[in-house]
C-alpha cells in the first residue's frame, strides 16, 4: 500500500504516577503524543507505510520526540528542525467521578511558529495516497493554519484522500474561529471524523435527544448530524465516536459511521478505563488502515471501534495494538483471558 502523511504537533506528555493528583506529585512521568502523532503509530502499528510531518525545536528535546516516532517505524523524514521549544501538556488522570485535567504548556512551540513555506509538500506527498490531520493543528496559530490550508490544497493536487478529525480545543480557540477557519478546509476533506461534540462546537450542528453529561446518546440524533455535514461540505464518509461517559474510569463506547448514503452502527463496548487520551485518535489511525484495506463499511467500523476499545486498557497516547488483536476483539473474544 500507499504511505499515509499525518502533520500535526507532537507533544511531551508529563503526568503523575497512577492517579496522584498535580498537588500530590513529587515526579512525572515523560511520554510523547499528539493527535496526528498518535494515529501515525497506529497505522505503522498495523504495518502501513506511516510518515509524520512536524517541527520540533533542534535540541535533544526535540530529537527525543524524533526518537520516539522512529521508534515505532513511523517515518521521520519530514520531522524539520527549529524554533525555540517543544509543548508540553500535563495529565492528571481522573477515577471514578473525579473527570481528568489538562494543564497546557505550549506557546510559542516550534510547530506553533512554523510557516507554510517550511513544508515542501511535492516531497512530502511523493509515494502517498492518503492525507490525514486534526484541528487542533490549525488552532495554533494564523500561520499554521495556513499551512494546513496549503497542505490540503496539494494533497488535492496529488489525489490522496483527506481525512480530517475536527477535534475542537476549547483552550486553543472559541467556537466562532474555529467554525470560520475549519470550513476553509472541508471542501477538500473525504473523510470527517467527529466525537459527541465536535460538530456542535465547531459549525453548529446539535444532535437531538442527546445529553452528554448524562451519558444519554440519541443514534437519530447523530445520523441527522452526519447527514447535515455531508450535505454542507460534500464529505465522502462522516465517522462519529459515542462516548456514554458512566464516569471517568467506565463508559460505553461505540460509533457511527455515514458512508455511501448508508448508517452503520457498531456494537457497544462497556470498557474499563486505564488510560483514555488518545482514543478518539485510536480509533481514526483503525479506521484509515480498515478503509484502505479494502474492508466493508461494517467491517471498517467495528475494526476502528475495537481498536479505539483497546486503547483505553494501555497506558501513553499510543495504541500499541496489532491488527491480530484487534480481530481478535472485533470477533467477541473481550474476556481478558491470559495468553499463552
Amino acid at each position: 500500500m500507499k504511505k499515509v502523511v499525518c502533520f500535526g504537533e507532537i507533544m511531551l506528555r508529563l503526568a503523575p504516577a497512577g492517579y496522584l493528583r498535580f498537588e500530590q506529585a513529587q515526579a512525572f512521568e515523560a511520554v510523547y503524543g499528539g493527535g496526528e502523532a498518535n494515529v501515525a503509530v497506529s497505522l505503522a502499528n498495523y504495518g502501513l507505510d506511516a510518515a509524520f510531518v512536524t517541527k520540533v525545536p533542534d535540541n535533544p528535546i526535540g530529537q527525543s520526540a524524533v526518537n520516539e516516532m522512529r521508534r515505532y517505524g513511523v517515518d521521520t523524514s519530514y520531522m524539520l528542525k527549529g524554533g525555540s521549544r517543544l509543548g508540553i501538556y500535563f495529565l492528571e488522570k481522573g477515577a471514578s467521578q473525579r473527570p481528568s485535567k489538562v494543564v497546557y504548556d505550549r506557546a510559542h512551540s516550534s510547530i506553533g511558529a512554523a510557516k507554510k513555506e517550511d513544508f515542501n509538500w511535492d516531497e512530502i506527498f511523493a509515494g502517498a495516497d492518503w492525507f490525514h490531520f486534526t484541528g487542533i493543528t490549525p488552532a495554533l496559530g494564523d500561520n499554521v493554519a495556513e499551512a494546513v490550508l496549503e497542505s490540503c490544497k496539494k494533497a488535492k493536487e496529488h489525489g490522496l484522500t483527506v481525512s480530517c478529525d475536527l477535534n475542537f480545543r476549547k483552550n486553543l480557540w472559541t467556537s466562532e474561529k474555529a467554525g470560520k477557519v475549519m470550513a476553509t478546509f472541508m471542501p477538500y476533506v473525504d473523510v470527517a471524523i467527529a466525537n459527541e461534540e465536535d460538530a456542535e462546537k465547531v459549525f453548529g450542528i446539535k444532535a437531538h435527544g442527546t445529553d452528554i453529561e448524562g451519558g444519554k446518546l440519541s443514534h437519530e440524533g447523530y445520523k441527522d448530524v452526519a447527514k447535515q455535514l455531508k450535505e454542507r461540505f460534500g464529505f465522502k464518509a462522516v465517522a462519529i465516536t459515542l462516548r456514554g461517559s458512566i464516569s471517568a474510569s467506565d463508559n460505553n463506547w461505540a460509533a457511527m459511521l455515514y458512508k455511501d448514503d448508508e448508517y452503520y452502527f457498531s456494537r457497544n463496548y462497556a470498557i474499563h478505563i486505564v488510560d483514555r487520551v488518545g482514543g478518539g485518535d485510536s480509533f481514526g489511525g483503525g479506521l484509515i488502515y480498515a478503509l484502505k484495506s479494502g474492508m466493508s463499511n461494517q467491517d471498517s467500523l467495528e475494526f476502528a471501534v475495537a481498536a479505539s476499545c483497546l486503547k483505553h486498557s494501555i497506558e501513553g497516547d499510543h495504541n500499541h495494538v496489532s491488527v491480530s488483536e484487534v480481530k481478535t476483539l472485533m470477533a467477541g473474544d473481550g474476556s481478558g483471558r491470559v495468553q499463552r
